[in-house]
């Protein structure tokens, strides 16, 4: 009699496992996580940024938007040059997919960098490659 009931026990244990097992794995037909093709369109962050000109040396402070707080940003900035002038000044941001696990928060993430060009020297920001709209401010 108690080998019965022990028995019955651990089916209705077993069974109850088997169930919450069933209803607590993520099903195929729930969606799952959204991936974007690779030739999908993103929007590209607007780059603030604020320039300093003292001496013929141009210093850019200013920042951006990243997807999360791990996200580093690498700035440089190169004078581009027609003919024998400089014309205008280039600013690339790149800003590489984080691999870590991470937050995905928007932080705004900020840089700094030197280059010698002409005062009046019109910037464009790029980043990872695309041309991105930039806002400024005047220094006080």
């Amino acid at each position: 009699m108690n080998s019965s009931r022990l028995l019955a026990a651990s089916a209705i244990i077993a069974v109850a496992i088997i169930i919450g097992f069933a209803l607590s794995i993520p099903h195929a037909r729930d969606g799952g996580v959204a991936v974007l093709p690779a030739g999908a369109p993103t929007t590209t962050p607007v780059v603030a940024y604020r320039d300093a000109y003292r001496r013929g040396i141009h210093t850019i402070t200013g920042s951006v938007l990243a997807p999360n707080s791990c996200t580093l940003v690498t700035a440089t900035a190169t004078p581009i040059t027609t003919g024998s002038s400089t014309s205008a000044i280039r600013l690339t941001l790149s800003m590489p997919a984080d691999q870590g696990v991470c937050l995905q928060l928007p932080s705004t993430v900020t840089f700094s960098v030197q280059v010698k060009a002409p005062q009046n020297a019109p910037i464009t920001a790029t980043i990872n490659g695309a041309l991105a709209s930039t806002s400024t401010s005047t220094p006080s």
